[in-house]
């Protein structure tokens, strides 16, 4: 996969109305009082396997009933986890996909749903209302207990194309106590950059200690037998806000 720079030639979407990620400029946001809190219940035995896929490493989850699913927030209807990644730097001066007044964080968290009034995940990916994703900010600080429990798997995925069980794992423990968000209309980050994602964007990030951000980097973007490339740099900068609004759960 090129760059992001040479995404159009082949997505042409890449250009479009509501691509994300954006910079979240906290001065231009403005307090919607119609905003609900977020409600997210998840299921620890829905939980399947955690993957190295090539451009991140993503913990999927068993989405066939409505087990773990958030609600609320500037959804309406229920939407259900299907899987969780994240997006890192090089160092620790950058590697989120969302910015907040310019600010880089050295990663983000991105808790992938998708809404159920659509048949699967496939269907719901294509239209503007399919998706919902919660993005919450790493910031370097304490390490952090329960993002351990994914980094102690990275062994068995060093490789692209690597996967292994990952059972029992509650992704609610990666979340800020405090659940204010911003939101605002985009896409996937990611080929096919689809234009189908209500963003709902954390305001208080999570901690992460530097030891623990040098082990994302040690997976790799390259499959075994080929030249070692160190997986960093897996974000998207951000793209032109043309015109949309992006609302505040909080004053």
């Amino acid at each position: 996969m090129k760059g992001p720079d040479k995404w159009a030639a082949n997505f042409p979407i890449a250009d479009g109305p509501r691509q994300s990620p954006i910079d979240i400029n906290p001065g231009l946001a403005s307090y919607d009082g119609a905003l609900k809190p977020l409600s997210l219940k998840y299921d620890p035995t829905t939980c399947l396997d955690i993957l190295n896929n090539g451009h991140s490493f993503q913990v999927t989850f068993l989405d066939d009933t409505d087990s773990s699913v958030l609600t609320g927030g500037p959804i309406s209807g229920v939407y259900r986890l299907k899987q969780f990644h994240f997006h890192w730097g090089a160092s620790d001066d950058r590697g989120s996909e969302h910015t907040v007044a310019g600010n880089k964080y050295p990663a983000e968290l991105h808790l992938v749903h998708w809404n159920t009034k659509y048949a699967d995940f496939g269907e719901a990916a294509g239209k503007p209302d399919g998706l919902a994703v919660v993005g919450v900010f790493l910031q370097i600080g304490n390490d952090n207990a329960s993002l351990q429990k994914v980094l102690d798997a990275f062994g068995a995925i060093k490789n692209k194309g690597k996967q292994t069980t990952f059972k029992g794992f509650d992704p609610s423990s990666l979340l800020p106590a405090c659940l204010d968000y911003w939101t605002y209309d985009g896409s996937l980050t990611t080929p096919p950059l689809l234009e189908s994602v209500t963003w709902i964007v954390c305001k208080d990030p999570i901690s992460v200690s530097s030891t623990q951000m040098g082990k994302f980097r040690s997976l790799l973007f390259s499959a075994e037998g080929e030249p070692e490339c160190c997986m960093v740099d897996n974000y998207r900068p951000p793209q032109p806000l043309k015109g949309r609004q992006v609302r505040a759960f909080f004053k």
